[in-house]
Formats: C-alpha cells, structure tokens, sequence
C-alpha cells in the first residue's frame, strides 16, 4: 500500500508539472511568441488570456507591445558652419511586428543597442547639413518680443537671424530617415525630439566671447548715441542761453534808449524856457566835458573858434584880471 501511494503521488506530480508547463498567460501590455528548439512556430498570440503549449519542447517568449522609450547618450557633433555640439536625443517607438523583431533582434536590449546606431546616425547626417541657428531655433516664424519705446534703429540690433527651416523640421528629417530603416526589425518609430543642445566644451569660451563683443558693440553704439544726444542737448542749451542773453541785451539797450530820449526830453523843457537857461545848459554841459576829457598833465591843442574853448579863453588865473 505504501508503494501504491507513493506511486500515486509521483503521477499526480508528475501530471501537475506536466499540466502547469504547458498552460501560460498573456498580459494585456505584451505578445507571446511560442519557439520550438528555438525556432519561432505559428503566429504570435497577441490576445490576452490563459493559453496552451506543448510542455517541454515549446517555449514561450513575451514581448512588450506598450509604447517604449529610447534615450540617447550626449554625443558631440559639428554642425555645418563647423560649430561642434552636444545634441542629446530621446525617441518613442513601439513593435508592431513581433516575429520580424524576434527573428532579427530577439530582446529589448538588442533593440535598443540597434537604435542608437541608426538614430545617432541618422542625427549627425542631419546636423551636418544644418547650420546650427537651424538646430537652435523652434521656428522660422518666431518674433523676439522688443520694447516699444525703442527706435526702428535699435530694434533691428535685437533682429533674429532669418533661418530656412528650423528645429522642428530638422526632427521631422532625423524621424523620416530613421524610420524607414528601423521598420525593417518590425518597429514602428513614433516620435524623436531633441532633449538637450549645448556648446562643445572647447568652443564654448569662443561662443561666449563672440556673445561678448557683440553685446559690447551693442553697448558702444548706444554711448555713441547718448554721447550725440548730450551733446546736442549741450548746444541747444548754449544756443538758448545765447538767445536769453541777446533779448534782454536788447531789452535792455530799448530801455536805455527810452529814457535817454525821456531824459533828454525832460532837459529840453528845462533848459528851453529862455535864453538865460540856454546859456546854462552849455554852460553846465561843457563843464561836465571838460571833467570827462581834461585830467592831470593833459594837453589840449584846441582852435579859437572851438565851442569848447570858448569858456577857457575866459578864465584866468588866481589874482589876473579877466580880459
């Protein structure tokens, strides 16, 4: 009896082994490939449920059909006007032939590895082809925002350099290329984006030195022009003060003028009322005359018949008689 029941067990487990290895399952995220001595048999079972194999001999292979990513590493490359860059990719794809991938790839790390061969290619050719403001700018239609209080002239200083197609379409090229020659291992390439672009490491000190002087060229203009504007401001500033200066000289001189002819007027009615006054008036005038040119060791060489020698010609000295 108790070989009876030992042979019984070894059946049973024999049975369940045998049972468990040929049922599997089938996921909703993924595709199974039977290999029989590693040689794929009939289709690959795509819907999702408990499935039946032959134990032993057949082996299951699962393979994703979710939508995969591919993360390139940074890789230096020269673009057309021989500027070199680190251009870092990343790309979606998923499999839409499973038994061609399986046949010629076998597992996700092979696919991988057979990415980054096509795709960093297929990016240097592009690179290569392309200036690299091409590579840099999102779009040919994009406007820098600028402020509204500049002129026209220093608005074109900030103007983008005009470019033919642009980052996007750069990507389109790099997706179109790579994908007809990844659709061989049954992938489906979805979609490929630059993630990252930076400067080489040995042409970054030129780059910045070319930012450098064209912002210091920049600079040296708008003195330029405030050094202009300053000194315009200077001339307008003496040509007003010259203009000042000049009106009220000749407010001043009118003014002047008036009362010199008021002043004249008013001795004029003084000194006009009779002959005696007359008299005076000349008397007093050259008086005052004599004062302003007659002075210490002057010498006067004057006529007889000279109004201003009349009054002299009566004078004498003190204790002479007058003639």
């Amino acid at each position: 009896m108790r070989i009876a029941h030992i042979i019984i067990l070894l059946v049973l487990g024999v049975g369940t082994y045998v049972m468990m290895s040929s049922v599997y399952t089938v996921s909703e995220v993924e595709q199974v490939i039977i290999t029989q001595f590693g040689k794929p048999i009939g289709e690959p079972v795509t819907e999702a449920g408990l499935k039946v194999k032959m134990p032993f001999i057949q082996d299951v292979n699962a393979i994703d059909k979710r939508v995969l990513e591919w993360d390139g590493t940074p890789s230096d490359m020269p673009t057309k006007d021989k500027l070199y860059i680190s251009v870092d990719l990343f790309a979606r794809w998923r499999i839409t032939d499973s038994l061609q991938y399986f046949l010629r790839l076998r597992d996700e790390r092979s696919a991988q590895s057979r990415l980054d061969d096509i795709l960093g290619s297929e990016t240097r050719n592009a690179v290569a082809k392309h200036e690299l403001i091409e590579i840099i700018r999102t779009t040919k239609d994009r406007v820098p925002l600028r402020d509204t209080l500049l002129t026209e002239a220093e608005r074109d200083m900030g103007a983008l350099v005009p470019i033919q197609k642009g980052r996007k379409q750069v990507e389109q090229e790099i997706y179109s290329a790579a994908a007809e020659k990844v659709r061989v291992f049954g992938i489906e390439l979805l979609d490929i984006r630059f993630k990252r672009i930076n400067y080489n490491e040995s042409v970054r000190p030129k780059i910045y030195d070319r930012m450098v002087s064209e912002r210091r060229q920049i600079a040296e203009r708008f003195l330029s022009e405030g050094n202009g504007e300053a000194a315009r401001i200077r001339g307008n500033r003496v040509r007003d003060l010259n203009k000042i200066q000049s009106e009220a000289y000749r407010q001043v001189e009118e003014i002047r003028g008036v009362a010199d002819a008021k002043a004249t007027e008013i001795y004029a009615k003084a000194y006009n009322q009779s002959p005696k006054a007359v008299e005076f008036y000349e008397f007093i005038r050259t008086m005052q005359a004599y004062k302003t040119i007659i002075a210490q060791n002057t010498t006067l060489v004057l006529s007889t018949d000279s109004d201003l020698f009349k009054f002299l010609k009566g004078m004498a000295p003190d204790g002479a008689k007058r003639n």
